[in-house]
C-alpha cells in the first residue's frame, strides 16, 4: 500500500502513542542493531527456552531486510523484544510472530509498548493491518489483544504448532486464534484511546479460568479437561460462523455483530484497558 493511503493525523497519533506508551513503561523501545541481538536471543530463549529462538544469523538477516526486529531497554538492559516480518496472505500486511518481555519488566505495559511501535512503523511504510497468533486460554493475552489493542479474531487454528515442547506450553495443544489488527480501523482507534468497548451481542461463550498457565501447572488434568471444552466451545462457534470477543467479565461471547460496532445505550461494556 502506498504511504499516501495512511491519513497523517493518524501517523502522527500512533508516533505519539508509541511514545507515551513506552515512557509510561519506563522502556526506550527501537529497531534493533547487530549488537543488540544476542540480548534479543537472550529474551526469546528466556520466555520459551533454548533454541526457541530465530538464531542470530537468521535475525541479523531479517535486520538487513528491514524486518521489524525491536529491542525494549530499561535502565538494567534488555526487557524485552518483538519479531515480525511481512506476508502477503489475504492481503499485505506485518506478521507481529515473537512478542517477549521478561518477567522482571512484566505488568508495566512493555508488550503493549513493543506492539504501538511496531504499528507506528507499518503505518510510516504505508502497512496498515497486523496479525499474529495467541493461546485463547491466556486470558491476559486475549484482554490485550482484543481490548487494549483492539484487534479482532479472524481465525480458529487448533493445534496450529503441534506439539511445541517448550518452556511455556510443554506437551500442551498449540491452540491459537490469529487476530486481525487494522491499524487505523475505528474499532482500533477507540480501544487505544481507551473508550469503552461494546457489550458484544451473543448467545453463547465460553468462561475462562483466571490464570491457565498455572492451572496447567499445578492441575494438569484439569487444564486438559479446561482445553478440551474449549476446542469444542470454538469449533461450535466457527461452525455457526460467530467471532470470540470479551465480555466484561473478561470471558468469551461469541458474536456475528460488526466488529466496528460501538457501544449503544443499554450495553454494559468492557473498558478499553
Amino acid at each position: 500500500m502506498p504511504t499516501d493511503v495512511i491519513d497523517s493525523e493518524v501517523l502522527r497519533a500512533a508516533v505519539d502513542e508509541a511514545a507515551a506508551a513506552c515512557a509510561a513503561s519506563g522502556v526506550e523501545v527501537r529497531p534493533a542493531a547487530a549488537s543488540d541481538l544476542d540480548e534479543v536471543i537472550g529474551v526469546f530463549t528466556a520466555t520459551w527456552g533454548a533454541g526457541r529462538s530465530p538464531d542470530w544469523p537468521h535475525l541479523r538477516a531479517m535486520l538487513e531486510a528491514g524486518a521489524t526486529v525491536l529491542v525494549a531497554r530499561d535502565g538494567d538492559g534488555a526487557v524485552g523484544a518483538t519479531y515480525g516480518f511481512v506476508g502477503w496472505s489475504g492481503g499485505i500486511h506485518l506478521h507481529s510472530h515473537m512478542n517477549a518481555v521478561l518477567p522482571r519488566g512484566r505488568g508495566r505495559g512493555i508488550g503493549v509498548s513493543l506492539k504501538l511501535v511496531q504499528r507506528a512503523l507499518c503505518l510510516e511504510h504505508g502497512v496498515d493491518e497486523m496479525r499474529w497468533t495467541f493461546d485463547p486460554l491466556i486470558r491476559r493475552n486475549a484482554r490485550m489483544n482484543l481490548v487494549r489493542l483492539g484487534a479482532e479474531v479472524v481465525e480458529v487454528l487448533p493445534d496450529f504448532y503441534g506439539e511445541l515442547r517448550d518452556a511455556i506450553s510443554g506437551t500442551d495443544h498449540s491452540d491459537r486464534l490469529e487476530v486481525r489488527w487494522r491499524l487505523a480501523a475505528p474499532r482500533v482507534l477507540r480501544a487505544l484511546a481507551r473508550e469503552p468497548q461494546p457489550d458484544w451481542r451473543g448467545d453463547t461463550g465460553f468462561a475462562l479460568v483466571a490464570d491457565y498457565e498455572a492451572l496447567r501447572a499445578d492441575a494438569p488434568e484439569q487444564a486438559a479437561h479446561h482445553r478440551d471444552d474449549a476446542r469444542r466451545a470454538f469449533a461450535a462457534a466457527v461452525d455457526a460462523g460467530l467471532r470470540p470477543e470479551l465480555d466484561a467479565a473478561g470471558d468469551y461471547v461469541f458474536t456475528d455483530d460488526d466488529p466496528d460496532r460501538v457501544s449503544s445505550p443499554g450495553d454494559t461494556p468492557t473498558e478499553g484497558r
